[in-house]
């Protein structure tokens, strides 16, 4: 048996709509939104007494999505810190290509994202950078040249 495909990738968040905010903003459509009902989720996270709202992004015309998670019940807890640098073991961002660097980071600066380190070339492939959005939440942005 072989994998189909990654559905989604998950983010449990503190603020839900700052976040699916800035999501939209990179371009993501926002699919659905509410509170998760479903008591066999209990069972599939491990966790008694849940109480939380999801969203679910996609890629316009693709196959990729976000999937947000704010818990209400129990309080989610910070596993490190917010601006963890990008050695640090665990998920460190999800790349994404892009038409033009330069807009998306102008557009995410306004919902409180900031540069990592700096929009850089990978020869005469990319124009690559790392944001680092709300909650602390890192994108990767590449826009092939050529």
């Amino acid at each position: 048996m072989a994998i189909r495909r990654m559905d989604n990738v998950l983010i449990v968040v503190d603020d839900l709509d700052t976040v699916i905010s800035f999501f939209v903003e990179l371009g993501m459509e926002l699919e659905g939104r509410g509170p998760l009902e479903w008591r066999g989720a209990e069972r599939v996270i491990g966790l008694d007494d849940v109480r939380q709202d999801i969203a679910m992004l996609r890629i316009p015309g693709g196959h990729g999505r976000v999937e947000l998670a704010q818990f209400h019940r129990p309080k989610a807890r910070a596993a490190e810190p917010r601006d963890a640098p990008a050695n640090t073991p665990g998920l460190r961002r999800i790349m994404f290509a892009v038409d033009d660097v330069e807009d998306v980071v102008t557009r995410l600066r306004a919902h409180r994202a900031e540069l990592v380190g700096e929009i850089v070339r990978y020869e005469d492939v990319y124009r690559l950078c790392y944001v680092r959005g709300p909650e602390g939440i890192v994108v990767g942005l590449a826009e092939e040249l050529g």
